[in-house]
């Protein structure tokens, strides 16, 4: 059980705060479809800062450190590259589907062509030596679960998550954003710049997913950024409207798949009763039926709730500021 909720804790986390990631530029009346093209720009950046901080032992080599200040770059990346979506759909008022569309494919290139160009590979691995876990196995058994064998970035982004939410619901500045993807034209009369809330709500939005496609690679694929994060950004979507666009259903929902995927991923090792019975592996299934578990499940839970969902009214809609 230990195991099980320590590998569901890992899985959920980047689902987390890329899902919150979407609901922070839809709430500000942007789609941001480009969710999995920002993550596999902050995982590729995350691990080319890690490289060169292994490389050139910065802080010491402390691994710790060093993941820090990979999520940092990796935040900062995705910030900068949300500003294309940002640019198409606000300046432009381009259509936000086709842009979301264009960055996704757009990331792996620009990804796998400077890694094939600078370091002659197909993929960029981060070195062996860095260590992200944390270890303490001095707690109890309860506390073991949630605190032993954790990486700091699932700290990290708890707190996010908790600040994040805070602010989008109790705070002046997140009660403007929400009123620009509720109704622009009645946040613009009382003298709020629609724009400008639609870009620091898209920025943010690729901050949080440039920050979750690196600790997913991180934590999940072996610090391999690779041009994919296995449709990561597409499950966080789905999360997002299962949650109808509020922080506590989105946490219910990467709870839900963070424990689907890790099934996916560790059946072999799950021992949930810890008698020495793995019940998932002796059913003799095929690997690809339980790696299809999350994707499956997504489609099942879209097809139950996106009628009772509620998105932002104005989401998706250019804003006009001489329309009325």
């Amino acid at each position: 059980m230990t195991f099980l909720i320590q590998q569901t804790l890992v899985c959920t986390i980047p689902l987390l705060i890329v899902a919150m990631a979407g609901m922070f530029a839809e709430r500000s009346g942007i789609i941001n479809i480009a969710l999995d093209g920002i993550m596999i720009m902050g995982a590729f950046c995350g691990a080319l800062a890690t490289y060169f901080c292994q490389q050139n032992g910065l802080f010491g080599g402390s691994g710790q450190l060093v993941y820090i200040f990979a999520m940092l770059i990796a935040a900062i990346s995705g910030a900068i590259f949300s500003l294309l979506l940002s640019f198409s759909a606000i300046n432009l008022k381009a259509d936000q589907t086709i842009g979301g569309t264009a960055l996704n494919l757009l990331a792996p290139a620009l990804a796998l062509f400077i890694i094939k160009i600078f370091f002659m590979q197909d993929k960029l691995v981060m070195p062996k030596e860095t260590k992200f876990v944390i270890l303490n196995n001095d707690l109890p058994e309860f506390l073991k679960a949630f605190l032993s064998r954790a990486y700091i970035s699932t700290f990290i982004v708890i707190a996010l998550y908790i600040v994040l939410s805070i602010l989008l619901y109790k705070t002046r500045f997140g009660l403007r954003l929400r009123a620009c993807g509720e109704h622009p034209q009645a946040a613009d009369s009382v003298g709020i710049n629609v724009h400008r809330m639609r870009y620091i709500g898209t920025t943010i939005s690729g901050a949080l997913a440039g920050l979750g496609g690196y600790i997913y690679i991180a934590t999940q694929a072996g610090g391999t950024a690779s041009g994919s994060v296995a449709g990561m950004g597409f499950l966080a979507l789905a999360i997002m409207i299962f949650g109808n666009w509020k922080p506590v259903g989105i946490a219910f929902g990467s709870l839900l798949f963070g424990l689907l995927r890790c099934i996916g991923y560790a059946y072999n090792s799950l021992d949930i009763n810890g008698d020495g019975v793995f019940a998932l592996k002796d059913l003799g299934l095929p690997n690809y039926f339980y790696n299809i578990i999350p994707y499956v499940a997504v489609l099942v839970v879209l097809m139950f709730t996106s009628k009772k969902s509620r998105a932002p009214k104005a989401e998706g809609i250019p804003y006009d500021k001489g329309a009325r």
